[in-house]
């Protein structure tokens, strides 16, 4: 044993003669790894050259250092160097996406750039979004479930989804990304966005509202907010069913807007005021001519005859700028039947006023505010921004003889939008403008974190019913909660 002990295993290797199993292999069994085991260990070896020598080529490919972005940095610029000039991006969508496909597999051959299949499908992706649409947004732009795209800047996009907002994981490469995205928004408008003009309101070809802040104003970089708009136009039955008013409320507003009374729609931001005041535009007849006045279009009124104005900012030398105040009063000049007013936000309120006091009923606006009666004090305050001279009870008397009717819209705290109140101007008693209100939303308790309520009748017949019924509407007692009766 003690002679076995010192003989090294395989031990007819070291002398010339020692041994049996001298210059033999091993058995199996005996030391050594078996010849099944050797074959493994060669083929796992080669597998990893193979690997380490295409990762290798990879990385020769792409440069050191280079990451997705540089990428697709650098062959989109190859790209746009080659694509043909003169072909029409807006016009020709379908031909310009072919040429970019012949393009781009040509500099993938030239460039000898390995890809896999997902590599290369999410590199055209993006190169094809960021020369025909609206690059990292196009995604979410399509999403029908977004109502909303906020970007704080390159790498903080957020989203709302039913009311609730999150982070959304889709960032921009850099703050020149960002800004190639907002040019293509802003450029087919004839407008423009620099240090010099750091904030533009604009809008997308399916309407959907856009607001550009950049820098220096923006600290964290190019800040764009996107309101979208529903692919599909919803209708009274839509808010019907989503619980943002009543059967009772819909037919109520649908007269008034039939027997042209003078309506404005209220609310807080992202409180469903356009969308209300698309609805409601939708009951005017067809027959009456339309001119809207917008600071950027984004009612979609479905009528054959409507005159859409858009409001156009200073150009760089400060000149050619036309505001809504004089959009409102030239449409005075153009043989409105109805006058509506995106949004009320400055002087002119005044020019609104003056178009209902003179013969233009039936005309619709919105306005920020949180109930009537704030209505009510902002469009005095927006009045005397018009900067005449005007005692406030004179303005008074203009706002309770022009406005008819205030319909209360607003976001709740589980996202919802709903009507909160409808509410009748009824006139002026001494220096105050009086109201009363037809309908109001009543909470009846939280399940789930969703507000449970209805918006009921409070009983009260407005003064304006007679003009309602004189348009040959008859509204039923039962839409104001009384019997057969009236009160």
């Amino acid at each position: 044993m003690s002679l076995l002990k010192r003989i090294p295993q395989g031990g007819g290797q070291q002398g010339g003669g020692g041994g049996q199993n001298a210059g033999q292999p091993p058995r199996p069994g005996a030391g050594g790894p078996p010849a099944n085991q050797d074959a493994e260990a060669r083929r796992r070896q080669a597998e990893a050259a193979a690997r380490q020598k295409q990762g290798m080529e990879r990385e020769k490919v792409r440069k050191p250092g280079d990451n997705y972005g540089d990428l697709k940095s650098r062959i989109q610029a190859k790209l746009m160097a080659e694509l043909d000039p003169s072909l029409d991006i807006s016009s020709r969508p379908n031909e310009v996406r072919e040429e970019i496909s012949r393009l781009f597999n040509s500099i993938l051959v030239e460039e000898s750039m390995i890809l896999n299949k997902a590599e290369k499908d999410r590199l055209y992706d993006a190169i094809v979004a960021d020369i025909l649409g609206f690059g990292p947004l196009d995604a979410l732009l399509s999403d029908d479930s977004v109502t909303e795209i906020m970007v704080n800047g390159p790498k903080m996009i957020f989203i709302e989804q039913k009311g609730h907002p999150s982070l959304s994981g889709i960032t921009f490469e850099s703050d020149e990304h960002v800004m190639r995205v907002i040019d293509r928004i802003v450029a087919p408008l004839g407008r423009r966005v620099d240090e010099s003009s750091p904030l533009v309101d604009a809008r997308l070809p399916d309407g959907s509202r856009v607001h550009v802040v950049i820098r220096p104003i923006a600290l964290c970089g190019p800040t764009v907010t996107i309101r979208k708009f529903p692919k599909y136009r919803l209708q009274i039955e839509d808010l019907i069913r989503y619980g943002s008013m009543s059967a009772e409320v819909a037919e109520f507003l649908r007269a008034s807007v039939i027997s042209a009374l003078n309506l404005v729609v209220s609310g807080g931001t992202g409180s469903g005021k356009t969308t209300l005041l698309n609805v409601l535009s939708g009951f005017i007849p067809n027959d009456e001519r339309i001119i809207t006045v917008e600071n950027a279009a984004e009612l979609q009124l479905q009528q054959e005859h409507v005159v859409p104005l858009e409001s156009r900012p200073a150009n760089i030398e400060g000149k050619g700028q036309v505001s809504i105040q004089d959009l409102v009063i030239a449409c005075l000049r153009m043989r409105p039947d109805r006058i509506v007013v995106g949004e009320c936000r400055g002087g002119e309120a005044l020019d609104m006023l003056q178009a209902m006091n003179t013969g233009h009923d039936g005309s619709l606006t919105t306005l920020h505010a949180n109930s009537p009666r704030d209505a009510i004090s902002r469009l005095e305050v927006m009045c005397l921004m018009a900067g005449m001279d005007l005692p406030v009870r004179a303005i008074r008397e203009q706002v309770a003889s022009a406005i008819e009717c205030i319909v209360q819209q607003s976001r709740l705290r589980d996202g919802s939008r709903k009507i909160l109140a409808v509410t009748e101007v009824q006139g002026m008693e001494g220096e105050m403008i009086t109201m009363s209100d037809i309908f109001e939303f009543e909470q009846t308790g939280m399940e789930k974190n969703k507000i449970i309520g209805r918006i009921r009748p409070t009983g009260i017949r407005p003064k304006f019913v007679q003009k309602i019924e004189d348009a040959g509407i008859p509204l039923p007692a039962s839409v104001f909660g009384l019997g057969s009766g009236r009160k």
